[in-house]
């Protein structure tokens, strides 16, 4: 496969645990490296093979659970070969199912994004010129992870290249939209992190009580629409009183 950087180690499969096996196709971020990474798991899902147990990606690799008494390793490694073989995965097309999310958010202000105007400065633009930054990108759901359902998205523009924290932040809420290394997260819970919060929103991430509790899935797109604090109360009490959802999100379908 061609590969998004010269780096020679790369793709690799390596081992993760007894029953794992992890297929790296890039040792950075770019689009085409998790465009390879999101292709390759839907292609080992579409194969079907007997004693895969279960599948999933980072943010440039796919990892492959399989049972051992039923799919021997180097069987396995052998099929994961000849699969990256197969195709320029680079240049793949990204799996089916995946939508287009348009989520409120609130950005800056004490409450709802107190390191907005930090986070702007870090990235060398104006309060001005980061709100519309932030409001034109259309991200993708890279991968799941740190808590359950929680998205890291991007890649935003290479302004945004700003490094995570030197101190730890110890509190940003639920919906909390928080930035680094050119990528947005909706936080799926309470919880510290070394990244800026700069705006929040009443999107859940996470829905325990939901047939499908993560609301979003790796390849998804996600876009954001600018609005004003009292805007955000009037969707938590709609989505509080079962006259709304999602926080005013919507979403549609994209293949």
């Amino acid at each position: 496969m061609a590969r998004p950087d010269p780096d020679p180690d790369y793709p690799a499969i390596r081992d993760i645990g007894l029953t794992g096996l992890l297929v790296s196709v890039a040792g950075a971020l770019s689009e085409p490296a998790n465009r390879a990474a999101l292709a390759f798991r839907a292609a080992v899902e579409a194969a079907g093979w007997d004693g895969v147990a279960e599948t999933s990606t980072s943010l440039v690799s796919a990892f492959i659970g399989y049972e051992p008494l039923s799919l021997d390793r180097d069987d396995l490694a052998a099929r994961l070969e000849g699969l990256l073989r197969d195709r320029d995965w680079c240049a793949a097309a990204l799996p089916e199912g995946r939508r287009h999310w348009r989520i409120p958010v609130v950005l800056g202000g004490q409450e709802t994004g107190p390191q907005f105007e930090e986070a702007a400065e870090a990235a060398g633009l104006s309060a001005a010129a980061a709100r519309d930054s932030i409001a034109a990108s259309r991200t993708r759901v890279l991968t799941i992870g740190f808590a359950p359902g929680q998205p890291y998205m991007g890649e935003l523009d290479q302004a945004w290249d700003i490094p995570r924290m030197k101190t730890l932040n110890p509190r940003v809420p639920e919906g909390a939209l928080v930035v680094a290394i050119r990528q947005l997260i909706v936080f799926s819970r309470t919880a510290p992190t070394g990244w800026r919060h700069i705006g929040q929103t009443a999107f859940r991430a996470f829905r325990p009580e939901a047939d499908e509790p993560f609301a979003f899935r790796p390849g998804d797109e996600v876009s954001f629409r600018l609005v004003e604090a009292a805007e955000l109360e009037d969707f938590r009490a709609a989505d509080a009183t079962g006259d709304g959802g999602d926080g005013g999100a919507e979403v549609e379908m994209l293949e």
